[in-house]
Protein backbone atom coordinates (compact mmCIF):
# COMPACT_ATOMS: atom_id res chain seq x y z
CA UNK A 1 0.00 0.00 0.00
CA UNK A 2 1.05 3.31 -0.65
CA UNK A 3 -0.28 6.52 0.13
CA UNK A 4 0.45 9.85 -2.06
CA UNK A 5 -0.85 13.21 -1.18
CA UNK A 6 -0.79 16.14 -3.71
CA UNK A 7 -2.67 19.02 -4.40
CA UNK A 8 -5.58 19.75 -7.10
CA UNK A 9 -3.65 22.10 -10.04
CA UNK A 10 -6.08 24.71 -11.85
CA UNK A 11 -5.64 22.41 -14.87
CA UNK A 12 -7.24 19.80 -13.08
CA UNK A 13 -10.72 21.40 -12.75
CA UNK A 14 -13.54 22.13 -15.46
CA UNK A 15 -15.95 24.87 -16.10
CA UNK A 16 -18.00 23.44 -13.11
CA UNK A 17 -15.73 24.06 -10.65
CA UNK A 18 -14.34 20.72 -9.91
CA UNK A 19 -11.52 18.26 -11.06
CA UNK A 20 -12.51 16.95 -14.77
CA UNK A 21 -12.91 13.31 -14.77
CA UNK A 22 -10.28 12.28 -17.11
CA UNK A 23 -7.69 13.28 -14.47
CA UNK A 24 -8.40 10.77 -12.07
CA UNK A 25 -6.76 7.88 -14.76
CA UNK A 26 -3.58 10.46 -14.92
CA UNK A 27 -3.94 10.16 -10.84
CA UNK A 28 -3.77 6.83 -10.44
CA UNK A 29 -1.45 6.39 -13.28
CA UNK A 30 0.75 8.63 -10.58
CA UNK A 31 -0.28 6.89 -8.14
CA UNK A 32 1.07 3.39 -9.55
CA UNK A 33 4.50 5.10 -10.20
CA UNK A 34 4.72 5.74 -6.45
CA UNK A 35 3.55 2.16 -5.05
CA UNK A 36 6.12 0.76 -7.27
CA UNK A 37 9.01 3.41 -6.64
CA UNK A 38 8.62 2.59 -2.53
CA UNK A 39 7.88 -1.13 -3.29
CA UNK A 40 12.08 -0.78 -4.23
CA UNK A 41 10.96 -1.95 -8.15
CA UNK A 42 10.42 1.66 -10.04
CA UNK A 43 8.93 1.21 -13.45
CA UNK A 44 11.92 2.26 -15.07
CA UNK A 45 13.61 -1.03 -14.14
CA UNK A 46 10.67 -3.13 -15.29
CA UNK A 47 11.03 -1.38 -18.67
CA UNK A 48 14.45 -1.79 -18.42
CA UNK A 49 13.87 -5.80 -17.99
CA UNK A 50 12.18 -5.77 -21.37
CA UNK A 51 8.43 -5.76 -19.23
CA UNK A 52 5.81 -3.51 -20.28
CA UNK A 53 2.17 -2.80 -18.61
CA UNK A 54 -0.23 -1.63 -20.83
CA UNK A 55 -4.13 -1.14 -19.36
CA UNK A 56 -5.79 -3.77 -19.98
CA UNK A 57 -9.34 -2.85 -18.04
CA UNK A 58 -10.03 0.50 -16.30
CA UNK A 59 -13.11 1.32 -13.64
CA UNK A 60 -13.73 4.57 -11.69
CA UNK A 61 -16.64 5.36 -9.63
CA UNK A 62 -16.95 9.33 -8.98
CA UNK A 63 -18.20 9.70 -5.34
CA UNK A 64 -17.43 13.68 -4.62
CA UNK A 65 -15.84 16.87 -5.92
CA UNK A 66 -12.45 18.50 -5.39
CA UNK A 67 -11.71 21.58 -6.65
CA UNK A 68 -8.37 24.06 -7.34
CA UNK A 69 -6.25 23.75 -4.23
CA UNK A 70 -8.01 21.00 -2.46
CA UNK A 71 -4.97 18.51 -0.58
CA UNK A 72 -6.26 14.62 -1.50
CA UNK A 73 -4.83 11.52 -0.45
CA UNK A 74 -4.49 8.76 -2.59
CA UNK A 75 -4.25 5.19 -1.27
CA UNK A 76 -2.86 2.24 -3.99
CA UNK A 77 -2.30 -0.99 -3.92
CA UNK A 78 -1.15 -3.85 -5.72
CA UNK A 79 -2.38 -7.71 -6.71
CA UNK A 80 -2.20 -10.18 -8.97
CA UNK A 81 -5.04 -10.46 -10.88
CA UNK A 82 -4.81 -13.79 -12.99
CA UNK A 83 -1.50 -15.46 -14.04
CA UNK A 84 -0.33 -12.61 -16.34
CA UNK A 85 -2.12 -9.24 -14.97
CA UNK A 86 -1.64 -6.69 -12.10
CA UNK A 87 -4.20 -4.57 -10.41
CA UNK A 88 -3.73 -1.40 -8.94
CA UNK A 89 -6.51 -0.34 -6.88
CA UNK A 90 -6.71 3.75 -6.09
CA UNK A 91 -9.20 5.74 -3.07
CA UNK A 92 -8.97 9.51 -3.63
CA UNK A 93 -10.25 11.33 -0.58
CA UNK A 94 -10.07 14.86 0.74
CA UNK A 95 -6.96 15.03 2.65
CA UNK A 96 -8.23 16.71 5.72
CA UNK A 97 -11.91 15.39 5.66
CA UNK A 98 -11.50 11.61 4.43
CA UNK A 99 -14.42 12.47 2.22
CA UNK A 100 -14.54 10.56 -0.85
CA UNK A 101 -13.16 11.46 -4.65
CA UNK A 102 -12.83 8.69 -6.30
CA UNK A 103 -12.23 5.33 -6.28
CA UNK A 104 -11.57 2.45 -9.25
CA UNK A 105 -8.37 0.50 -10.30
CA UNK A 106 -6.73 0.17 -13.53
CA UNK A 107 -5.80 -4.18 -14.72
CA UNK A 108 -2.50 -4.18 -16.89
CA UNK A 109 -1.14 -7.16 -19.09
CA UNK A 110 2.62 -7.87 -18.35
CA UNK A 111 4.05 -8.31 -21.74
CA UNK A 112 6.99 -8.26 -23.13
CA UNK A 113 8.33 -5.07 -25.32
CA UNK A 114 6.48 -6.86 -28.46
CA UNK A 115 3.27 -6.80 -26.30
CA UNK A 116 3.01 -10.57 -26.50
CA UNK A 117 1.63 -11.37 -22.67
CA UNK A 118 4.07 -12.86 -20.55
CA UNK A 119 4.22 -14.77 -17.18
CA UNK A 120 5.46 -12.64 -14.37
CA UNK A 121 9.10 -13.38 -13.20
CA UNK A 122 9.55 -14.23 -9.91
CA UNK A 123 10.77 -11.34 -8.44
CA UNK A 124 7.51 -9.46 -9.95
CA UNK A 125 4.98 -12.48 -8.30
CA UNK A 126 6.45 -11.39 -4.72
CA UNK A 127 6.37 -7.97 -5.22
CA UNK A 128 3.08 -8.08 -5.92
CA UNK A 129 2.24 -10.21 -2.80
CA UNK A 130 3.76 -7.45 -0.79
CA UNK A 131 1.92 -4.60 -2.71
CA UNK A 132 -1.23 -5.45 -0.71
Amino acid sequence: MHTLTFRVRYSDTDQMGTYYNARALEWFEAGRNELLRDLGRPYREWEAEGLRLPVYEAHIRFLGTAEYDDELRMITTLSMSGRARLRFDNRIEQAASGQPVCEGWTEHAITDTTGRPIRPPAWLVELAGTGD
